[in-house]
């Protein structure tokens, strides 16, 4: 339980905001080996997605002791594309409120930037994040894809479309 020096220690919040595919486990539900606010009941032995999981909060020390994800209702994660914040679905608002809503904001600025995406996960529902404006995408599943729309670097629309449409769409453009 430690990584970067930091220790999840009394947190265990990823235990509900996380999907645990080898344990059927859904987002936003209490994992049925978690006892919240004490740790794993099956540790030595508990899934590989488990044992590889850090949230940002533990391997990232620019992320002060409010980051913690226990404390601030948050966890925070990395994607191929971008940073995944995971609200705590009985805090749904936690991630508006300062001083996570600035900092999430300034991502989005640098994001743009750099073409990373900040989104907002809180339960099923998704929000991209960006310096102008929240794109609410609703429930995204698994085999589809958030499309942005840029003028320059500044993303103006977001959309979910199937990940076969953009594979279709893809290999049109290559036959032209």
């Amino acid at each position: 339980m430690t990584a970067g020096g930091r220790q999840c220690d009394d947190c265990t919040l990823c235990c509900k905001v996380m999907a645990i595919e080898e344990l059927e486990k859904p987002a936003s539900s209490w994992c049925p080996h978690c006892k919240p606010g004490r740790g794993c009941l099956i540790y030595p032995n508990r899934p590989s997605e488990c044992q590889s999981f850090k949230c940002l909060w533990l391997v990232n020390d620019q992320l002060d002791q409010r980051w913690k994800p226990n404390k601030s209702k948050l966890v925070l994660t990395t994607s191929d594309d971008g940073i995944e914040i995971r609200c705590d679905p009985g805090f749904p608002d936690a991630w508006r409120k300062d001083p996570f809503r600035s900092e999430i904001y300034e991502w989005a600025v640098s994001g743009e930037t750099h073409d990373v995406t900040v989104v907002v996960i809180v339960g099923q529902r998704m929000v991209l994040v960006t310096p102008d404006r929240e794109f609410d995408l609703g429930v995204v599943q698994p085999d589809e894809r958030i499309v942005r729309e840029f003028e320059g670097s500044r993303i103006v629309n977001a959309s979910v479309v199937k990940a076969s449409d953009l594979e279709h769409e893809e290999n049109e453009r290559r036959r032209i």
